[in-house]
């Protein structure tokens, strides 16, 4: 199977660069991944789609604004980091620009001095090891000082950065939004469960992993960075109530179908644990508790197109993707959503 068999042609400006002003406004093309059929709707339908009974999983993953502007001690120089990983004990392993001239030894600056650093190790990959200095607690340090690590094909400052979270995040450390679930409002979740669809909260902290080129010509030879993951005995028990009475388990994003994927046993039993997940689905994976999936359009040669390829069919997907050209949907994080079933 070759990374080039999940390529499609995408017009850059189909890219969505800034949120639509109403989260649920975005359209949502629907998938009938046994028979092919598609249908065009709007995202506010989906109380439409999932039936009472049925389980929503929500990843409540929160992005940290982990982006950092600062300088280079004593040279000036400007400098970015990226947290990817705490370390713990103050050190992050992160992403920093320019890498050759943050080697180790060298220290940073960041806001005025508010936050100081120095990077003290390198991973094979290049990624560094910084070690963080500051006074009172690192995440509000972070809250005035970080940016939202928005990915590299938004070229428009992000007005909001809440716009940038789902309603229900809670739990920080992703580096990347889970960004399936940015359509969702308070008063669609609530739609939902008046309509009697349960909703089940899982734990997935996106690392930029998830978002790496595939490089590799066979997908066999890619290799996924590992992110963690965890399921709550409230989760396990709705998961397990779900597929008892013959509900269905919806996902909400990728990396809550990577999650139960991870966490499920052979028989798609559910207990509470916690784990690193390195899980890559393509096809040929045999799904052991995902029913339907909500998700966004994805990158040309992705890991995520191959997972959603996974669940529909390669075929179908690539159908599926060219028919939202034509139509002219938006793509990518702040694009519009599909739904699988």
């Amino acid at each position: 199977m070759k990374t080039h068999d999940f390529y499609y042609d995408l017009p850059p400006e189909l890219i969505a660069q800034t949120p639509l002003e109403r989260r649920d406004a975005s359209r949502l093309l629907t998938l009938n991944r046994e028979t092919g059929e598609i249908a065009h709707r709007h995202f506010y339908d989906i109380a439409e789609l999932i039936q009472p009974g049925d389980c929503l999983v929500l990843n409540d993953s929160r992005v940290l604004p982990a982006r950092l502007l600062g300088h280079r001690v004593p040279t000036g120089g400007a400098v970015e980091v990226l947290l990817l990983k705490d370390e713990g004990g103050g050190v992050w392993e992160c992403l920093t620009k320019p890498g050759r001239k943050t080697h180790t030894g060298t220290e940073l600056s960041f806001g005025d001095g508010e936050l100081t650093a120095t990077v003290v190790g390198e991973r094979d990959d290049g990624n560094k090891l910084v070690q963080f200095h500051y006074e009172g607690i690192f995440l509000e340090v972070l809250e005035r000082l970080g940016k939202m690590p928005l990915p590299p094909y938004i070229k428009e400052e992000l007005q909001d950065q809440e716009r940038y979270q789902t309603v229900y995040s809670r739990v920080n450390g992703s580096a990347a939004a889970p960004t399936a679930g940015l359509h969702f409002t308070p008063e669609l979740l609530r739609a939902l469960q008046d309509k009697g669809v349960n909703l089940a909260y899982v734990t997935l902290h996106v690392g930029l992993g998830t978002f790496r080129p595939v490089k590799a010509e066979e997908v066999t030879e890619h290799h996924m960075h590992s992110e963690f993951c965890m399921i709550s005995q409230e989760t396990a028990d709705l998961l397990n109530r779900t597929r008892e009475t013959g509900g269905r388990i919806v996902c909400v994003g990728t990396t809550s179908c990577r999650t139960i994927e991870s966490l499920a046993d052979e028989n798609g039993h559910f207990a509470a644990r916690s784990a690193w997940t390195d899980i890559f689905i393509y096809p040929g994976y045999r799904f052991k508790a995902m029913d339907a999936l909500i998700t966004n359009f994805h990158l040309p040669e992705s890991t995520l197109v191959m997972l959603v390829s996974a669940f529909a069919g390669r075929e179908k997907i690539l159908n599926a993707y060219r028919i939202a050209v034509q139509e002219r949907y938006r793509f990518f994080s702040f694009g519009d959503a599909m739904y699988i079933y």
